[in-house]
């Protein structure tokens, strides 16, 4: 049995119970292949596989808190530190009803590859809890993040883990997180990324994760003699990396005609009103299908949908496994040219192989969505240097590192044969630089 084969063997046996970590490492083994091939023995001799696809830890903890009746509840938090070899721990915080140790895992691990795609010095991380601030009021949701962060803090830091944002996480939690940081710590540091302007936080963070989708989209399209201008673009999602992907999108030239949230999908053939979806999702939080009290012409579809609109750049930002066989069925059918992932993991092993079987280009999300982490990142650097850099200088910052992270995974992928092949292009990048640090730190 190959090395591969018996790592991924391992695995499966000792986490059966974790459907989304196995399918994020089976990706991701199966297409570094040819460059663990290429050192088996060096490798194998050093356990590298078998040391990248654990964690270094998983802290998990309860989190009692008590509402606006006076209900006390508990609910669970998990951090999961999972490579530091080349740099701090970093890793947003997502709150949502599904968080699990399996959801949990799958993302750290994505983290690692992602973090090191940017070229900046920062290793990989996830946490959360299953709370769900949806319906719950603003002491509610603070009094959680304190009982969370009581708890947390004792394992991170500026130089040590570096959490951000997630689903469910967004100023108001980091506020809440960081304030409550300072007060048992007794510091002021970067500990967290995502933060208001007023205490630490760096512009354009807001608009990074979809400004950066878009700028990947971008210079995908050119190297293949393609724009966005006059393009069809439909998005998943109406959170913040579909908001912003959207505003990149029409400043691109391109019609972006879907938006959805968990309750439904909307689809405007006019183009979004971008303005209004801000209205309702970042002021009112309301649900997505209010769209269409302003906009009679537009149609709301309650459930699943979006991936059977026309359209010749696909963007999923929603969640997980969002984007099914069938539906890449649909999308090729459509003509649709270009998928790339604003979510983490959102196209599952079965409708990534048929886009790319069907020569549709995809880009995974450890490449496609990792302008966010690379912002954070940039927050670091301010926060170190007690600097605040100006939008367009983050931003010019910003672009530059999607044009790197695109130059690095296709480049990658003709070095080894599989020229087009994104995937590949992006596990293999991440994996060889974390893999030379790993090598240098020894066995640890």
């Amino acid at each position: 049995m190959k090395y591969i084969d018996r790592v991924y063997a391992d695995l499966q046996k000792k986490y059966a119970n974790q459907p989304e970590f196995l399918q994020a490492v089976r990706e991701v083994l199966e297409s570094i292949a040819p460059a663990v091939e290429k050192n088996e023995e060096i490798y194998e001799k050093n356990a590298i596989l078998e040391r990248i696809t654990e964690p270094d830890r998983i802290i998990s903890f309860k989190i009692p808190w008590v509402d606006d009746k006076g209900q006390a509840h508990v609910n669970i938090g998990y951090r999961v530190q999972f490579n530091n070899s080349i740099g701090p721990y970093k890793g947003g915080i997502r709150l949502h009803p599904s968080v699990n140790p399996s959801i949990m895992k799958f993302l750290g691990f994505e983290q690692v590859f992602k973090n090191s795609l940017t070229s900046l010095p920062i290793g990989g991380a996830k946490g959360g809890s299953d709370f769900d601030p949806k319906g719950k009021s603003d002491r509610e949701v603070m009094a959680f993040c304190q009982s969370f962060m009581t708890e947390l803090y004792k394992y991170i830091g500026a130089d040590v883990d570096v959490p951000a944002g997630d689903i469910g996480t967004g100023a108001r939690e980091i506020g809440y997180f960081f304030g409550q940081y300072k007060r048992i710590r007794g510091v002021y540091e970067g500990v967290l990324t995502g933060k208001g302007l007023s205490y630490g936080g760096s512009l354009a963070r807001k608009e990074a994760t979809g400004y950066g989708l878009l700028y990947i989209v971008d210079e995908l399209l050119k190297d293949h003699g393609d724009t966005l201008e006059g393009k069809t673009v439909v998005i998943s999602g109406a959170g913040n990396v579909a908001i912003y992907a959207a505003e990149k999108a029409t400043q691109l030239g391109g019609k972006v005609v879907t938006m959805s949230d968990s309750t439904g999908w909307i689809y405007d053939k006019n183009g979004i009103d971008l303005a209004l979806v801000k209205e309702i999702k970042e002021v009112r939080r309301a649900r997505i299908s209010e769209y269409t009290k302003a906009h009679p012409e537009a149609v709301y579809t309650e459930g699943r949908g979006v991936w059977s609109v026309p359209c010749d750049v696909a963007l999923p930002c929603a969640t997980q496994n969002e984007l099914l066989e069938e539906d890449a069925k649909i999308l090729v059918a459509n003509g649709c040219k270009a998928v790339c992932e604003g979510a983490n993991m959102p196209t599952t092993i079965e409708a990534t192989k048929i886009l790319q079987e069907s020569g549709v280009m995809f880009v995974p999300g450890k490449a496609a969505n990792a302008g966010g982490v690379a912002t954070s990142a940039l927050e670091m650097s301010q926060n170190s240097e007690r600097l605040s850099w100006s939008f367009e200088e983050v931003d010019e910052k910003l672009h530059g590192i999607m044009k790197n992270i695109y130059k690095n995974i296709s480049s990658t992928a003709k070095k080894y044969g599989m020229e087009g092949n994104y995937v590949a292009g992006a596990n293999i990048a991440g994996f060889e630089k974390v893999v030379d640090a790993m090598l240098a730190h020894g066995v640890c």
